[in-house]
């Protein structure tokens, strides 16, 4: 980061400091005096470290992304998803990822903190939403599998994942903390704290966290641009006048900073502003079960250049030094009831989000912050929604939900065909899913179909040079998705083996492709296009208990698309991929393995991909093998360390750029950012 925002960056951090500071402080004396008045026992931390993981029911994954996992401990939130079958990442050096579920990328897949909606800024994504996501300061981590809940915004058609925070409750004056320590090979090192403090009225909570790394050499000993440093700071305010009610309120920032050797510059600033506030009051009536509110404030002011953390090139386009500020506010707010009947349960409420994006760039060193903010863009959506279950017998559940929304864009370029034009559409959505519990075999199957219409995000309908032929852009022409998706699959817990199965088969109607095209001097542009495909694929895993103390899992992903329009492959599609964990645990301490293997990617569809990446060239398969261990010292103190990529392979992900002609990658010869070499990390984990 230049030194012109290094300051404030040390300002705020020390104001963090002091606060932890002072909440410990009570937190400690509380625990010295026996003060324990948390309602919910200290979770006792297992002794294992997380390789895969399974569905909690049909179609959704419920974890805790504060357990440790391998590969090392993610960074960001696409890097914690990874972990779950079906998810991979388009990579482009360290950290900051941009996830991919079934091969299905942005705002096809719904990503949401504490309930609110977190916009990135970069037109190409540098920020992604899960950028400013550290994962291991949340309690939960939801996934639900494809166009399957109507409650949680419009898109999704691919998933919706949340990140939440749970509100604290204490009996007594009571306190909780949990804390994290992790180091590295690579110079990476990661603090977390997260400490509450609070009695039956209310609570306090404060999370913080700070991670970083330096660059890492990949298996054949080259060093590869990927350093990162970020931190986060967030606080909670809690009002529980009685069991039922609740009244919370959140603070927080965030910054950081880092170099991508995919990309022509880094990102020297990744500033973050939330606010939100919400209220539930439960157990209402007989009918009436309970209401839910929230509004919410995030704030994206987000820089890149070529400077900060490189040298300009010298040469070409890039030769001089040159950064772009971008910035983007968002605004929203969710109400929902849920009633309750003998066997019918209803959810029903309404949404609404606003965001605007701002930019401005310059030549120079930090002559951008001479420049006056430019509005580029304007969006609005507002929805209504309501999902039934009904509990037709024990063993049948119907599960159906249907949503509207209405969704417009406004376009404030000064140099666009359409500068000062709206555009608006009103898009339905809606599912409706079987599921059966065969209680013969411990098994419950489910089958569902969904159909999400979603409006053109802000990098498809902004970020393209163009627009189909014969349009004056992509904000004027390019045509709102819609997704039908049926989801079927199995899952079954018995004594000893635990196995589950998850397919899908969708057709997309104007699908949203873009097109790399190079001009003239060698100069690239973007075409956004829709097209329609065919997609399908699935996901299976099990996992089976050897003996009393060894237990063997294996999960499998595939994805698999079509771009029907032109008979060519769907592109930035991820390869078949398998996880193999062998565990032994016994009493406290626990060593495992994990072999990862992905095949090679011959289906590519050359020079076309989303805004992030396109498919340059095919991929070849690889595995990787790697080794953990864990134990627990006491209820509240667990070491864990392990080794990743034990045999030093040099391999590449198919979801990657390409190495930047400014790192010393060859211009005309695309090339993957290959991956981490062998890798040790260790952990220290404390909850009291």
């Amino acid at each position: 980061m230049s030194s012109c925002t290094f300051a404030p960056t040390l300002s705020l951090r020390g104001s963090i400091a002091v606060l932890c500071g002072t909440l410990l402080a009570p937190l400690a004396l509380a625990v010295e005096t026996g003060h324990e008045g948390h309602q919910h026992d200290a979770p006792e931390l297992s002794p294992t470290v997380i390789t895969a993981i399974a569905p909690s029911s049909p179609l959704t994954v419920v974890t805790n992304p504060k357990d440790p996992r391998q590969p090392v401990p993610a960074s960001d939130g696409a890097d914690y998803l990874k972990t779950i079958p079906g998810f991979s990442a388009i990579r482009a050096g360290g950290t900051n990822g941009d996830p991919v579920l079934r091969g299905m990328f942005g705002s096809r897949l719904n990503i949401l903190t504490n309930g609110g909606l977190m916009l990135g800024a970069c037109p190409n994504r540098m920020d992604a939403p899960t950028s400013y996501i550290s994962p291991e300061t949340y309690d939960r981590l939801t996934v639900i599998k494809g166009p399957q809940s109507v409650i949680w915004g419009p898109g999704g058609s691919a998933g919706t994942v949340l990140f939440e925070r749970e509100p604290e409750q204490f009996g007594a004056l009571g306190s909780r903390v949990n804390a994290s320590l992790m180091a590295g090979s690579n110079g990476r090192f990661d603090k977390v704290l997260d400490a509450a403090a609070g009695n039956r009225l209310g609570y306090v909570r404060f999370v913080g966290n700070q991670s970083r790394s330096d660059d890492y050499e990949d298996g054949n000993g080259d060093t590869v641009p990927s350093r990162w440093d970020k931190w986060n700071g967030d606080v909670s305010l809690g009002w529980t006048p009685d069991a039922d009610t609740l009244l919370e309120l959140t603070a927080g920032k965030g910054d950081g900073e880092s170099r991508y050797a995919g990309r022509g510059m880094d990102g020297a600033q990744f500033k973050r502003e939330s606010l939100g506030l919400r209220f539930e009051k439960s157990n209402l009536g007989e009918v009436l079960d309970k209401v839910e509110a929230q509004v919410y404030y995030n704030y994206a002011d987000h820089v890149m250049d070529n400077y900060s953390l490189r040298t300009p090139s010298g040469t070409g386009m890039m030769a001089g030094p040159m950064a772009a500020a971008v910035d983007r506010r968002t605004l929203g707010a969710r109400i929902k009831a849920t009633w309750r009947w003998a066997d019918v349960q209803l959810i029903s409420g309404m949404d609404a989000q606003t965001n605007e994006h701002r930019a401005r760039s310059a030549m120079g060193v930090d002559t951008y912050k001479d420049k006056a903010w430019e509005k580029d863009a304007d969006f609005h959506n507002y929805g209504a929604f309501s999902e039934l279950t009904w509990y037709a017998t024990g063993a049948d559940r119907l599960i159906t939900g249907a949503r509207l929304d209405r969704a417009s864009a406004k376009d404030f370029r000064s140099d666009s065909a359409t500068s000062g034009n709206t555009r608006a559409d009103t898009l339905p959505s809606g599912f409706v899913r079987y599921e059966h519990d065969l209680a013969a075999l411990s098994a419950t199957t489910y089958i569902g179909l969904g159909h999400a219409q979603r409006f053109p995000d802000y990098w498809e309908l902004f970020s393209p040079d163009q627009g189909p032929a014969g349009s004056a852009n992509a904000f004027d022409s390019i045509k709102p998705e819609k997704t039908t998706q049926l989801d079927f699959g199995i899952q079954y817990q018995g004594e000893r083996l635990d196995a589950w199965a998850s397919g899908y088969v969708g057709q997309i109607r104007d699908y949203i492709l873009f097109d790399y095209r190079t001009g003239m001097m060698g100069m690239s542009s973007t075409q956004a296009q829709n097209v329609d495909a065919r997609i399908m694929g699935g996901e299976l895993g099990a996992g089976y208990k050897l003996t009393e103390h060894w237990k063997a899992d294996a999960t499998l992903a595939y994805a698999w698309g079509k771009n029907s329009s032109d008979g060519k492959a769907l592109p930035q599609m991820p390869p078949l991929e398998s996880r193999l964990g062998l565990t032994y645990s016994r009493d406290d301490w626990s060593v495992g393995s994990l072999w990862r293997l992905v095949s090679a990617q011959n289906r590519i569809a050359e020079n076309q991909g989303n805004v992030v990446g396109k498919d340059y060239q095919k991929s070849g398969g690889f595995g990787v093998f790697s080794l953990n261990g864990a134990y627990k010292v006491n209820r509240n103190l667990k070491l864990s360390a392990g080794v990743d990529n034990l045999f030093d392979k040099a391999y590449a992900e198919h979801l990657n750029l390409a190495g930047n002609a400014g790192f010393g990658y060859p211009a005309d010869d695309p090339r993957a950012v290959n991956e981490p070499g062998r890798t040790f990390w260790t952990k220290v984990d404390i909850s009291f």
